[in-house]
């Protein structure tokens, strides 16, 4: 950029950004709503839009009608100008088993294509599991592979990026290191690995109940698995080695060898079940015929456990909001949500709570969002280095 510095060709280039920056933000644009928002000439707006156009970024949609004057051209990113892929790793609805759970969308983050398959136990390469998955995805979207411009995959684990290393990941083979380069290599794309928590809270802050929060916690209460997320003015807090919200390995006392993991964890949450009458195949099957009615007790002592993990929270954090999520959080719903906000409201923490609105694959979805803005953010970096 310092050759560029004060020359037409740097103008140029920032022009050409920040209009296709509107495009991504906005959806579609008229040449006319581009000059309001931009404060750039007719002429230098026609030019913007030439360039887009011809470089395959920016495409016309339509034309509008009905109001005085020519009908004027309506603007859209072009779909096609990018995609991004997004795996998680979970177990599966079904068999609770490792699985790979993968989708693929366009620049506007329409999603294409959608897989899931099981891991095979016995195949201790991930990159090559993965890389499967993504061939996948892209022949049923009619892609080739070097279309994807960024791959997110989210792990039920920490990731230490400086040594390429999963940590706290109970499959097999999983944690050796070079992960992120060796799947570099086999798709030939940009490649982001990140905690399946940190990426949850990504989609709450995008399409959840925490979008108007400067800051805000995601606690997640899975089937099996425990984590924090933390997201500090909508950026998370991934520690020195992405082991920030490892909350599940917090010892409960001393000397007792008891974790949190141990009281809020799925298998003690199905024992806490049973033990107020309420057995079930699963934790969130048990919560979910509480919270329909007559569980209360059991609500309560659980809502109790939680508040004592949310009180550790708060008492180093304090933030604006803590988000419950994971199946179990989804499982009980409004009554397990109100019986938190009653448990933590009698501690000195009067932290507000709410239960995810997310119904989908929220890990999933946090991770297409996070690789689409990787997609986004090179696009617009090559433009604001055109020369």
């Amino acid at each position: 950029m310092a050759g560029l510095a004060g020359s037409s060709k740097l103008l140029r280039a920032m022009n050409t950004s920040a209009t296709l920056a509107l495009l991504l933000d906005r959806g579609t644009l008229t040449r006319a709503d581009l000059r309001e928002l931009t404060g750039l000439s007719k002429p230098t707006t026609s030019e913007v839009m030439r360039r887009l156009t011809e470089a395959g970024l920016a495409v016309v949609i339509g034309r509008t009608s009905g109001g005085p004057g020519p009908n004027a051209e309506i603007y859209a990113p072009n779909p096609r100008a990018g995609y991004a892929a997004a795996v998680s790793v979970r177990d599966t609805t079904e068999t609770k088993r490792p699985a790979l759970v993968g989708a693929v969308c366009d620049l506007t983050g329409a999603i294409l294509a959608r897989v899931e398959t099981e891991i095979d136990l016995g195949d201790t390469d991930p990159a090559a599991a993965i890389g499967a998955v993504v061939g996948d995805l892209c022949a049923r979207a009619g892609l080739t592979v070097d279309a994807i411009g960024h791959v997110q995959l989210g792990v039920p684990g920490s990731y230490d990026a400086v040594a390429d290393t999963l940590h706290h990941i109970d499959i097999p083979g999983w944690s050796q290191p070079g992960l992120a380069a060796a799947l570099a290599a086999r798709i030939g794309a940009r490649i982001g690995v990140d905690n399946d928590v940190n990426l949850a809270a990504t989609a709450e802050r995008s399409r959840g109940v925490a979008g108007a929060v400067d800051s805000f916690a995601v606690l997640w209460l899975g089937d099996e698995g425990l984590g924090l997320a933390i997201d500090l003015g909508g950026s998370v807090l991934r520690g020195a080695r992405g082991g920030a919200g490892e909350i599940g390995y917090m010892p409960v006392g001393l000397a007792t060898g008891v974790d949190l993991q141990d009281l809020i964890g799925g298998p003690a949450v199905r024992a806490l079940a049973g033990a107020h009458g309420y057995p079930a195949a699963s934790p969130e099957a048990a919560v979910a015929a509480a919270a329909s009615g007559g569980g209360d007790a059991f609500l309560t002592e659980l809502a109790g456990r939680i508040a004592l993990a949310l009180s550790a929270v708060a008492a180093v954090l304090d933030p604006p909001l803590v988000v419950l999520a994971g199946e179990v959080a989804q499982a009980g719903g409004r009554p397990l949500r109100d019986a938190v906000a009653a448990a933590l409201g009698a501690t000195p923490f009067d932290t507000p709570v709410e239960v995810t609105a997310l119904t989908d694959d929220a890990v999933l979805l946090g991770a297409l969002d996070a690789g689409l803005r990787e997609v986004r953010e090179a696009l617009l970096g090559s433009l604001r280095h055109d020369t």
